[in-house]
């Protein structure tokens, strides 16, 4: 069987823009069985299985057991985890920004921090619904309005992180993970050890890592999506590198594998940022 691969991308209901940036439908078939690398991300990881679980067979924090998932919610990472499969995966990736935690779990994303969670776990029979109403035969839009319906019952808008980090947030992600967080601080009338302090609680990483991440997400995408004449070392320049081994030196800590080693290992990836249409 050759392998195949299904992709179909979505906005969410109004009321959850700006918590969730997309949904993510995907279906991958003739695959060989493999494992498949969870890397760290803007996004929160939260992904409803379709059939066969999610087989974390490596944690991002290797205190925490390997464990099956039919719903997996995961804070932001610096790690990657691996995931099991049997050359079959399918299922719904919610794009959860961080801001979205408080908003819709009444939570601060540091809560969940390098850490992966059944659902149910985090919002009682409501995750256990979500993953139901996800089963069985059923259109990619019937199952995008299927989480709408249920993540829209979970939102309160009266839960929302503080302006100021929710800015720098924001800031950072729009610059591609090159702003300055000197000059965030400065923006925001904090000193930059008050907005570490504060970043760190509310989302449990520092500004420096966040933007570190939010780099690696974007060198990683550009590497995987341009033609093969378009170097590395064109990427790193590109997404705010010194050279191309500052590039790698990140890919080895945060994917644990050099950018080349990924893209020859990697099966499509449910990370990617969609081009959505309509």
């Amino acid at each position: 069987m050759e392998p195949t691969t299904e992709v179909v991308a979505a906005q969410p209901a109004p009321e959850l823009a700006g918590f969730i940036d997309h949904y993510l439908g995907y279906r991958m078939t003739g695959y060989q069985p493999g494992v498949h690398r969870g890397l760290p991300s803007r996004h929160l990881t939260f992904i409803v299985a379709i059939g066969h679980t999610i087989d974390v067979v490596a944690q991002t924090d290797p205190r925490q057991r390997p464990a099956d998932y039919r719903c997996v919610l995961s804070g932001l990472q610096a790690t990657p985890a691996a995931i099991s499969h049997s050359g079959h995966q399918e299922g719904v990736a919610i794009a959860l920004t961080p801001l979205g935690s408080r908003t819709l779990f009444g939570v601060p994303a540091s809560e969940l921090w390098n850490t992966s969670l059944e659902f149910a776990d985090v919002a009682g029979p409501v995750g256990d619904e979500l993953w139901e109403r996800l089963q069985g035969p059923a259109t990619w839009p019937q199952r995008f309005a299927a989480c709408d319906r249920v993540l829209t019952g979970l939102a309160r808008p009266d839960r929302l992180v503080a302006p100021e980090l929710s800015w720098a947030w924001r800031t950072l992600v729009k610059s591609g993970g090159t702003a300055n967080i000197a000059t965030l601080a400065t923006d925001i009338g904090w000193s930059r050890q008050h907005l570490a302090r504060r970043f760190g609680t509310e989302f449990g990483l520092s500004p420096k890592l966040a933007a570190r991440v939010t780099r690696f997400e974007r060198a990683r995408r550009m590497i995987e999506r341009t033609p093969s004449f378009i170097t590395i070392a064109q990427v790193a320049a590109t997404c705010g590198y010194y050279d191309q081994a500052h590039l790698n030196r990140d890919f080895a800590e945060l994917a644990g594998c050099s950018p080349t080693t990924w893209l020859a290992e990697e099966i499509p990836s449910v990370q990617d940022e969609p081009e959505l249409r309509g």
